[in-house]
């Protein structure tokens, strides 16, 4: 899933592509994708594009003085075409096309989805804040006013919550999503199962400090890389999501998981547990 990182080399990429043309035309090809019906697609068609800004992981291109907006759940992905075929895609239960925005010179961008479960949402909307996943975003963890007290206090919040769930629910801090979660509680050689509350002030101090270095460093590192070798440049840096059965990068143990319905989670037990393994999920029971 892109995540904050990712989705902001999208966004910088997008608004050196962008800024300034004119939309021309913008096709469905999975009609489970758009969300919105007022404004019309047909608004956009013609406008300029003003800029182009995130908003935890959704994409948003002003253009026209609307907002044509993105969010690329598990498996979507933006891909640039110099040239886009001169006819519309067609929709099909078999291709992985969710829609296509083309430009004035006939160069665009196709919108993807993989797999069978479509969560991929295209929106057109006169404000950001008219959509619901946008208006209930809790702070950028990137932003200037995101301080160790606003931290401190959203720990604070969720009381007894596991720290991992608190990291990635986008209504408590905006973009963090299930691998860079992983990442940050590594760095921070914090337990996933940890109470969000229990954090002491050393902890809480490390925890504010992996969070802005781990995601900063992603953004810097993906800045300028292309669209197409994003995702590769994502997997081969993180230290422990995805890489069960693995060595530690740092003390050279094991990688472990804990399995979900539909996630997983990886962690250090020597970095993060005392070295003692959490019993994965699917067996109903904890390792004490």
């Amino acid at each position: 899933m892109p995540e904050l990182p990712e989705v902001e080399a999208l966004t910088r990429d997008l608004a050196s592509r962008l800024e300034g043309r004119a939309i021309a035309k913008i096709h469905i090809a999975a009609f489970s994708a758009l969300k919105t019906f007022d404004p019309p697609l047909s608004a956009v068609e013609g406008t300029f594009v003003e800029g182009v800004t995130r908003h935890g992981k959704f994409l948003d291109i002003s253009t026209g003085g609307l907002h044509v907006i993105l969010h690329l759940a598990r498996a979507g992905w933006v891909r640039w075409r110099d040239e886009v075929p001169q006819l519309p895609p067609k929709p099909s239960n078999k291709s992985p096309m969710a829609a296509r925005i083309v430009l004035d010179d006939d160069s665009g961008l196709d919108i993807t989805e993989a797999g069978t479960k479509k969560s991929l949402a295209l929106y057109v909307a006169r404000s950001p804040q008219d959509i619901e996943g946008i208006a209930r975003l809790g702070p950028d963890p990137m932003a200037d006013d995101f301080t160790i007290d606003v931290l401190r206090q959203i720990l604070h919040d969720a009381g007894r919550a596991q720290i991992k769930g608190v990291l990635r629910h986008q209504g408590t801090i905006a973009g963090i999503g299930n691998a860079y979660s992983d990442e940050l509680l590594h760095a921070a050689r914090l337990s996933p199962f940890k109470p969000a509350s229990s954090l002491d002030e050393t902890e809480l101090d490390v925890l504010y400090a992996a969070i802005r270095g781990v995601l900063g460093d992603a953004v810097a590192r993906a800045d300028g890389v292309a669209m197409s070798e994003l995702k590769g440049e994502k997997k081969s840096n993180l230290a422990v999501h995805g890489k069960t059965g693995k060595a530690c990068p740092v003390c050279a143990d094991v990688v472990r998981e804990v399995s979900f319905a539909d996630s997983s989670l990886q962690y250090c037990a020597t970095c993060q547990t005392g070295g003692k393994p959490l019993a994965d999920r699917r067996t109903s029971k904890f390792l004490k």
